[in-house]
């Protein structure tokens, strides 16, 4: 069975790290910066391996590969995020998102930001794209008692904004946070920051180009006619039912 048209959403929920802000080489970083202090090493692979994890899963990953490490994921946590947060000033929009938060604002669609950051990051994060405004509902790891990829954090969003799950769509440019969409019962837009990283999401994810955010968002913002077709595009030609 092919996967079915893109359909009018009542609410976009938007990541932030990766998706809205071009965060990811600030929180790599901070955490570089953190275990230097330790004299831990990290491989080439660890960043990316950990892309939308919250800080907790990161712990785990880095007892793996240094199980002397001697911070505790509390420790962990307060010394990167001293270190994010005395550049988080510089934040910037990752290029094609400011465009597409203010097509969903035309479209006259709900919005929320959902991150798996703790709530001191994410709200470091809104100030630097100038998104804090009365009403703007965001979810942080915080907020939840499990965060990505369980789907807690998105239905909580939806919850806020008083819409059903199956209203919703997920922006995500990690695996981890489209799986989070997936289970929450929401449509997911993967949106990866280079196209050789499509093939990592679920085939139920529809996908976006990596700087064509707002046209790929454009069918799920509008009713669609008979025989449209929209930008974005399934990673596979079937939707499991």
């Amino acid at each position: 069975m092919r996967a079915p048209a893109p359909c009018r959403v009542r609410a976009v929920l938007f990541d932030m790290d990766g998706t809205l802000a071009d965060s990811e080489t600030l929180h790599q970083r901070a955490l570089e910066d953190v275990m230097a202090a330790q004299s831990i090493a990290l491989p080439e692979r660890f960043h990316a391996d950990c892309t939308g994890m919250a800080i907790g899963a990161v712990h785990e990953r880095l007892l793996a590969h240094a199980p002397g490490l001697r911070l505790d994921v509390q420790a962990l946590a307060r010394a990167k995020y001293r270190a994010f947060l005395a550049h988080a000033g510089g934040l910037c929009w990752r290029p094609g998102a400011r465009e597409a938060v203010e097509a969903v604002r035309r479209a006259g669609v709900a919005m929320a930001v959902v991150s798996n950051s703790d709530r001191t990051l994410l709200d470091a994060a809104l100030r630097a794209l100038e998104l804090q405004e009365p009403g703007q509902v965001s979810v942080s790891r915080n907020d939840v008692r499990e965060g990505k990829p369980a789907p807690e954090p998105y239905l909580r969003a939806a919850w806020l904004l008083g819409i059903a799950p199956g209203d919703c769509l997920v922006v995500e440019d990690s695996p981890t946070g489209a799986c989070a969409g997936l289970e929450a019962g929401m449509a997911v837009l993967a949106w990866p920051e280079s196209t050789g990283q499509g093939a990592q999401f679920a085939p139920t994810c529809w996908q976006a180009e990596p700087l064509a955010l707002a046209p790929a968002l454009r069918p799920w913002l509008a009713t669609q006619e008979p025989g449209s077709s929209g930008a974005g595009m399934p990673l596979h030609t079937g939707r499991n039912t």
